[in-house]
């Protein structure tokens, strides 16, 4: 089949890589790709969110299957806009419709989506510009430290951890009352802070049944020993030591069922990724959000430990028969280290020359913000590269991981060589 990927970070580069091993797969084209995503497919220039470029090219090129990377097409609508074509819908897409993408969409829905069916999640309210006095009252009676969220979609930079109640009310003032972050700060969450141990959950389902993929762990801080500014991700590591049996087992009968059933009982269609954030509180799991489609660098990682055609997976989601479909994982560890451009995630350059990934011995490199000029790899976005290493067991993989993120090199290159130190610790 031909199938249609859309997104161009590291993420893609990694769906890419596995979906063009398929032996269901013929054609596979990426829109718009970046500068790996072409070593497995054809990059096409469209936009991810211009959707009626995106049918039309999927029309003139028969495509069987459209698979969507990121959050931004789904939250606007590309699922349903298949499906209100006639000559579109037979095309199936991998990526829930519109009102299932309010569980990333909207921190409000899915707050009270989790509140509605019991699901596990900090105590949280909801303020707006014309609640703001309530809001402010409201924080007088919190613990501190408090979290404040962005209701939309705020490129990743919607959370703010306040440690004072100054804080939290002048951050809570300029997102509703001098709109932060536009549009999407015009309602703002506060919530309880969890302390604990985050990571991830992946599953995939056709509205019915599901599968659990494999659970990651990521690391959001730019600098080592988890200091700095938040980033998009630095790296990521697969399985999570401490994410075993009991604590998994409570992972999927307090959240993963709930939230299949729950979206069937709200009459939500959902065919696509469930990205549950957790904290691991004393054992004890807890939603901190949900996200539509699977998390970047965690894809790098988590897609190296899924030994089952991927696209045979998605045939179940499409099909509505993924109940019938055999997932098998490996019990490798994989370890993800992302390589920046300097400055990230401030202000950084483009168009950096890249050398030497062909001394990469022990890893896969997934492209996130490259371009390919006239052959030369350049850099494109703040984060660049991600190296992701499959070994027997963490401390190789670590070693691999992070020996061959050396051997690349750009003007400005940088990445953490802690990642996965922390969980060594806990081995």
């Amino acid at each position: 089949m031909n199938i249609l990927l859309l997104g161009s970070g590291g993420r893609e580069n990694a769906f890419a890589w596995k979906i063009a091993q398929s032996k269901h797969c013929d054609q596979l084209f990426i829109a718009p790709g970046n500068g790996g995503t072409a070593n497995y497919g054809k990059n096409v220039n469209l936009k991810a969110t211009d959707f009626e470029a995106i049918g039309e090219f999927a029309l003139k090129n028969q495509v069987n299957m459209l698979v969507v990377g990121p959050e931004e097409p789904l939250v606007k609508g590309i699922h349903d806009y298949f499906l209100a074509d006639e000559k579109l819908k037979h095309i199936p897409v991998i990526g829930p419709q519109q009102t299932g993408a309010q569980l990333e969409g909207s921190k409000d829905f899915s707050k009270d989506f989790m509140q509605r069916h019991k699901i596990p999640t900090a105590a949280y309210r909801s303020f707006t510009k014309e609640t703001l006095e309530e809001g402010l009252n409201y924080l007088d009676s919190q613990k501190l430290p408090i979290v404040l969220k962005a209701d939309g979609l705020a490129a990743g930079k919607g959370v703010l951890i306040c440690e004072t109640l100054a804080d939290a009310k002048t951050e809570l003032k300029a997102m509703l009352a001098d709109a932060k972050f536009g549009e999407a700060s015009q309602k703002v969450v506060i919530e309880e802070f969890l302390s604990g141990i985050e990571l991830s959950v992946f599953v995939l389902t056709d509205g019915n049944s599901y599968k659990i993929l494999p659970e990651a762990k990521d690391y959001k801080r730019i600098g080592e020993g988890d200091t700095g500014l938040n980033t998009g991700g630095m790296g990521s590591v697969s399985p999570v030591s401490f994410a075993k049996g009991d604590f998994l087992k409570k992972v999927e009968e307090r959240i993963v069922i709930p939230t299949v059933e729950g979206l069937k009982k709200d009459g939500i269609p959902y065919k696509g990724f469930i990205f549950i954030g957790l904290m691991n509180v004393n054992g004890e799991p807890y939603v901190i959000e949900y996200n539509v489609r699977m998390g970047d660098p965690e894809t790098e990682s988590v897609l190296l430990r899924i030994e089952s055609d991927l696209v045979e997976l998605f045939q179940g989601v499409a099909e509505e028969n993924l109940a019938e479909k055999e997932i098998k994982l490996s019990d490798k560890t994989a370890v993800t280290v992302m390589l920046v451009a300097g400055g990230y995630p401030g202000d950084y350059e483009k168009g950096k020359v890249m050398s030497g990934m062909e001394n990469v011995r022990d890893s896969l490199v997934f492209h996130a913000g490259t371009e390919a000029d006239n052959g030369v790899i350049k850099t494109n976005g703040g984060r660049v590269i991600a190296v992701t290493s499959l070994q027997d067991n963490l401390f190789d993989a670590v070693q691999c991981a992070i020996a061959d993120a050396g051997r690349i090199y750009y003007d400005g290159r940088y990445f953490r060589s802690d990642i996965g130190a922390d969980l060594l610790k806990l081995d």
